[in-house]
């Protein structure tokens, strides 16, 4: 028998339409975050005015949204234990909704505060349940492929949010910026109340036909679905446990241990001050505001095509290799901007011409490797018994990872100049290079059954995928 395909000799099977569209409508709650993340950015200038308030109150409103966000993750943790997966999916939806509109409404700065946090607590929940839900309705051959596309829809919400500020802000319609990303969030919620149960957490519920049901479902063959359900129970021996297994079982701990050493490594490649604080890179590049613009959204747009590189090779040249890879471009990208900006402020269209190329170098190098294979990966190496924890503390640490980069980045830009805090994050995917190396497992093709046994026997980490 082959590990990689705990069904035995059962030929893997077909791609079916119903699992690919569970897999996208799971994916509209990276949209959702990706949407939030660009409309923010174009509205701030006329939220500052309409409310009158300081850089000091404009950064709070900012920050808030990844203070609920990390909040929420906590949350998803025992939402998506308790109610599963799916209803998980729908509260989120329901409150981001409710969040976008309470911000397009907000008279006062608390109750944008508000409506911001409940943004966060969603975006937080959708964070961890939607990746976590696309690698239990997968089948293993497809599994990175389809967590990916949930950073796609992230990187398309971005863009999409980009272009809209850019068409309101000519009306000065930064209330319709905020609300008009609740129409997503309308459409994910309907969706999702057509969404299958995770066959994962119907076993787990001891709900075992409805768990072959659902299989049969996904894969188009009952016996497949026989087979692949017989190999989930087989490695459930517990119910859903968190800090009780945390403390008495070494190798869940290693687990838990890489799953946050990732997500924040997500954050400290650099990719956040990218997308929040583009505009001043440029004009710290010496572009005037124009060009600033036209910059920004051409990173949107790079981030969107990179990501396709992620769903096309992920089950075929696998996450430890793109990872690899993409550090390697993300530290030369770093470096190279950091070389350009001890030039200074200059007039030479060549050395504009340039940060802007390396600028999109380090975009794409992000978004085929660290963005979507650090979700893929955080939903993999977790086993079954305490995934819903181990999920909920590296999505947790993700978010607070966040939170500290976004409100550094600033300072550090005026305590150690351009220059060097450029260096530093250049340094930084240098060292992760190593640290892939030495500790992250090449998952590609092979059954989350599988890696758990893998991982519960003690192999180094690195190993567990094979």
């Amino acid at each position: 028998m082959n590990d990689a395909n705990p069904p035995g000799a059962i030929e893997p099977p077909r791609l079916v339409g119903r699992m690919l569209l569970a897999a996208v409508l799971a994916a509209i709650a990276g949209l959702m975050f990706g949407l939030d993340i660009g409309v923010i950015s174009g509205a701030l200038s006329f939220i500052q005015k309409a409310f009158r308030i300081s850089d000091a109150t404009l950064g709070f409103i900012v920050a808030s949204m990844t203070l609920g966000a990390a909040a929420g993750a906590l949350v998803a943790g025992r939402t998506s234990a308790v109610l599963g997966r799916r209803a998980s999916l729908i509260i989120s939806g329901f409150a981001f909704v409710v969040g976008a509109l309470c911000c397009a409404f907000a008279q006062t700065v608390a109750e944008m505060v508000a409506g911001r946090v409940v943004l966060g607590v969603a975006i937080g929940i959708a964070s961890f349940v939607a990746p976590l839900y696309i690698s239990e309705i997968a089948d293993e051959s497809r599994r990175g492929r389809m967590i990916s596309l949930y950073q796609l829809m992230i990187t398309s919400g971005i863009l999409l949010a980009f272009l809209s500020d850019a068409v309101l802000a000519y009306y000065g319609a930064w209330r319709w910026m905020l609300g008009i990303v609740a129409i997503p969030g309308v459409v994910f919620v309907i969706g999702a109340f057509f969404l299958p149960s995770s066959p994962r957490w119907l076993v787990l519920r001891g709900r075992m036909e409805e768990a072959v049901d659902t299989l049969t479902h996904l894969r188009g063959s009952r016996e497949y679905a026989l087979s692949e359900a017989a190999a989930i129970r087989a490695s459930v021996t517990e119910k859903q446990r968190g800090v009780s297994l945390l403390r008495e079982n070494p190798n869940f701990r290693r687990s838990v241990l890489l799953g946050v050493a990732l997500q924040l490594i997500q954050q400290l490649t650099g990719i956040n001050i990218v997308m929040y604080y583009a505009p001043r890179i440029f004009e710290v590049a010496g572009f005037g505001q124009s060009g600033q613009l036209w910059g920004t959204a051409t990173i949107g747009l790079v981030n969107v095509l990179a990501t396709f590189i992620a769903i096309g090779f992920a089950d075929s040249w696998g996450r430890r290799s793109m990872l690899l890879t993409g550090f390697v471009i993300m530290a030369a990208g770093m470096g190279a901007l950091a070389w350009l900006l001890t030039l200074g402020h200059t007039n030479s269209d060549l050395v504009h011409y340039l940060a802007v190329a390396v600028l999109l170098c380090f975009v794409m190098g992000f978004a085929f490797s660290a963005g979507p294979m650090i979700w893929i990966l955080c939903a993999e190496i977790q086993p079954l018994e305490g995934r819903d924890f181990g999920i909920a503390c590296s999505t947790f640490t993700n978010w607070a990872a966040n939170y500290l980069v976004g409100q550094t980045f600033l300072i550090l830009l005026d305590g150690l100049g351009a220059p060097r805090t450029f260096w530093l994050y250049a340094a930084f995917n240098a060292i992760f290079i190593l640290f892939t190396l030495a500790f992250v497992p090449e998952t590609r093709g092979v059954a989350l059954e599988v890696i758990e046994r893998n991982l519960y026997a003690g192999k180094r980490l690195r190993d567990i995928g094979r």
